[in-house]
């Protein structure tokens, strides 16, 4: 005999559930779901002909009462509607075959609000041969699997849930302590000295060697024989080549193109029906939260340089105030000629007091478009190198005097506004190895500490400009000025106190340079070795970037043993030029600037994706540069999921105002009319991204940052409803049972 069920619907039932019994464990099992039953309506009719479980049911309503099976039936229903936040579908529907680790049931509904979800059933292959879809399944997964070895070994951040997935392809369970993180120096306390050379580690008897581009350490046996350290890993740049190519395949393959294609464009639409159906409920989250809106979460400018990082009319501002107190001071010597401030002034016919933003001429505009020359030159006040080498520079007559209180004075702003943090970048470029102590001096002398900015270490990509003026024999010398100075404050901190201590608040390194450039060698295993190196040519991007990483590994494990902070890889990538930069960058950096040229490569954007890989973009600085703001990713990039951040790049040269991260959001809100909901993920995003430490990211998203979902996040500290991260997660999540359940069939 038949029963029809009634119709219950889900709110007359997250009270039972709530109430219901905890199994054993407290946990919720795959045995107790209802797999037949999975709607994005907010009241699900509920079927016995509809069910899979007639027999079972029939038997329960000889045994109770209909009442008890309409309950038993709709307490599965509400579980597995729940266990969509851990991505636990019915097969047919394109089910997870990676499970997060469970939560109970009521964390499940505290954690995830109910929103109406987007599930399409039926032939989940995106339209290709099941042959290709196997084949393209493969190809991203063993992607993903490289990606992770290498984030592994240099201690960068690999996505949870990506690695959870990648697990079950190995039949293996994944666990907290199998994830790498950054271990990165929290801010002093209160009270405490950050310029402090108490309590520095002593010196270690290990010896450095440059053996094939990379800083190798060894330890002094007993024999007086050198011994590699068993805690430091190997890379060498035939493995990294060979699978930088296998890459480059892949991403050529033309069932695997069409896949991603499919699935991004999926991703876009899922994301308009999502705002279609939730954006309401997202919004009536966010009004619920007190004491929070945009303006007053945290947002971190997540790529700034620091020679540029003030806007145009501070630097005219300062200019002048400085002219007023310090004409008479020496600033510079030219041609073995000291001069003043007045005299350099004198010598470019200038007053310092007619002086204009206009004359200062140094906003990039219609005449920087895809000239990346000019824009350099912009940051040159009034076109005049004199006043670069006086005011943006820290090695100069002046010890970088100026320079310091403009940073100081951009930092008090940060602080002043509470919720803004930044990232300059300074630059080192290879030229000798006292560049690292002069910067560290600098630092320390003119106290540039603030709990608003972390520093970044870029590295300039013009090998060939050393090389033609003579000061680099190769390019193996170059690395060697950039990266030994480090190893040796690491070993030896009590030798390089100032060094040591100035490391502590930086957080990552970058490679920089104009992209677009063309490079007379392709990067392969057949590429020299950086000893051997010692043209007037340039290495390629891809090559720069394997030295850089495999340098910034070693010493994060170095550093790690040693209890100190580590660094990420965090180069401009992707701007313009080759799509092999953002290959290499997949590989071997924590995360990138820029990111353009991924709308060029499905896969490649896919990939990103998959990984959860930060992308700083700015859209202004791209502006002036190489794309029209209107035709900038972004927008879609948020769309489809990716983890994007908003970042102003250049101040001096882009923007107007006294707060140009926030002028960049207003631009970017109006432009693609960004939701609340919108902008405050961007910024949730960023400081995801940034260099901050554990601690500060827990403040400031939430206790439980490093989990992955709306478990992970905090509506009360980031704004950023539970609704849309439970989106996102169970997005994510699907996406990558789609790959599991490809290999697994």
């Amino acid at each position: 005999m038949e029963h029809e069920l009634d119709k219950v619907t889900f709110s007359e039932l997250e009270e039972d559930v709530l109430e219901a019994e905890e199994d054993e464990s407290g946990l919720i099992e795959k045995d107790d779901i209802d797999m037949s039953i999975f709607s994005v309506h907010e009241e699900c009719p509920i079927s016995l002909r509809q069910a899979k479980e007639h027999d079972i049911l029939k038997e329960l309503a000889e045994e109770q009462s209909m009442e008890q099976v309409k309950r038993r039936r709709s307490l599965r229903l509400i579980r597995s509607r729940s266990l969509s936040c851990n991505n636990i579908m019915p097969p047919e529907l394109g089910a997870l075959a990676v499970t997060p680790p469970f939560l109970t049931r009521r964390a499940l509904i505290e954690n995830c609000p109910d929103f109406q979800r987007v599930v399409i059933s039926g032939d989940h292959c995106a339209g290709l041969a099941v042959d290709d879809y196997e084949h393209s399944a493969k190809a991203l997964l063993k992607a993903l699997a490289l990606r992770e070895h290498y984030c592994k070994m240099a201690y960068h951040k690999f996505c949870r849930s990506t690695a959870q997935c990648l697990r079950k392809t190995e039949n293996t369970t994944w666990t907290e302590e199998d994830e790498m993180l950054p271990d990165i120096c929290p801010s002093p306390k209160d009270g405490e000295d950050p310029y402090s050379m108490e309590n520095i580690p002593e010196n270690k008897p290990y010896t450095l060697a440059m053996v094939d581009g990379i800083v190798n350490v060894f330890e002094t046996t007993t024999d007086d024989r050198n011994q590699e350290l068993q805690f430091m890993p190997s890379v060498d740049m035939c493995s990294f080549a060979t699978h930088f190519t296998e890459l480059l395949t892949m991403i050529a393959d033309g069932p695997t193109k069409t896949y991603c294609h499919r699935r991004l464009n999926f991703l876009r639409s899922k994301f308009h029906l999502h705002e279609m159906v939730n954006e309401t409920a997202e919004l009536k989250e966010l009004k619920s939260v007190a004491h929070r809106d945009f303006y007053n979460v945290r947002k971190v400018d997540t790529h700034i340089h620091a020679s540029a990082c003030m806007s145009q009319k501070h630097l005219l501002t300062f200019i002048q105030k400085t002219y007023q107190t310090d004409a008479d001071r020496i600033v510079l010597e030219k041609n073995g000629k000291m001069l003043t401030l007045r005299e350099v002034f004198c010598d470019l016919h200038k007053d310092p007091y007619d002086l204009t933003v206009d004359s200062l001429d140094v906003h990039a505009g219609r005449q920087t478009f895809h000239r990346f020359d000019k824009f350099n030159s912009k940051y040159n006040p009034m076109g005049a190198s004199e006043l670069r080498q006086i005011f943006l520079k820290t090695d100069n007559r002046i010890e970088g005097e100026y320079l310091a209180e403009i940073i100081k004075e951009v930092a008090h702003d940060l602080e002043e506004s509470k919720y803004q943090h930044a990232e300059p970048r300074l630059s080192i470029y290879g030229k000798s190895r006292e560049e690292w102590d002069d910067l560290a001096k600098w630092f320390i002398q003119h106290k540039l500490y603030s709990p608003n900015l972390r520093w970044i270490i870029q590295v300039p990509r013009i090998y060939d400009i050393f090389k033609a003026k003579g000061l680099v024999d190769n390019f193996s010398k170059m690395l060697e000025n950039v990266f030994m100075p480090l190893f040796e404050a690491t070993i030896k901190p009590q030798d390089h106190k100032e060094l040591y201590v100035f490391l502590k608040y930086v957080s990552g390194f970058d490679s920089v340079d104009d992209e677009s450039k063309h490079y007379h060698h392709r990067f392969s295993t057949k590429s020299p070795s950086p000893a051997e190196w010692d043209t007037d040519k340039n290495p390629p991007y891809s090559y720069y970037t394997f030295f850089m990483y495999a340098n910034t590994m070693m010493l994060n494990n170095l550093r790690k043993q040693r209890g100190l902070s580590t660094f990420q890889f965090r180069p401009h990538c992707g701007e313009s030029g080759s799509i092999t930069h953002l290959v290499s960058a997949f590989l071997g950096a924590d995360n990138i600037s820029h990111g353009l040229n991924l709308k060029k490569s499905p896969v490649l954007q896919y990939l990103f994706y998959l990984a959860q890989i930060p992308i700083a973009m700015s859209p202004l600085s791209n502006n002036s540069l190489f794309l029209e703001y209107s035709k900038n990713p972004l927008f879609e990039f948020l769309q489809k999921g990716l983890c994007v951040s908003l970042s102003t790049d250049d101040p001096m040269q882009f923007h107007y105002t006294k707060e140009p991260l926030m002028e960049e959001y207003a631009i970017a809100a109006q432009l693609w009319k960004l939701s609340t909901c919108d902008v405050c993920e961007i910024a949730r995003n960023s400081v995801v991204q940034s260099g901050l430490s554990l601690e500060e990211k827990q403040q400031f998203i939430g206790k439980n940052y490093p989990k992955e979902g709306p478990e992970g996040n905090d509506i009360q500290r980031s704004n950023v409803p539970q609704i849309r991260m439970a989106y996102r997660y169970e997005t994510l999540c699907n996406e990558l049972s789609l790959l599991v359940d490809a290999v697994s069939c």
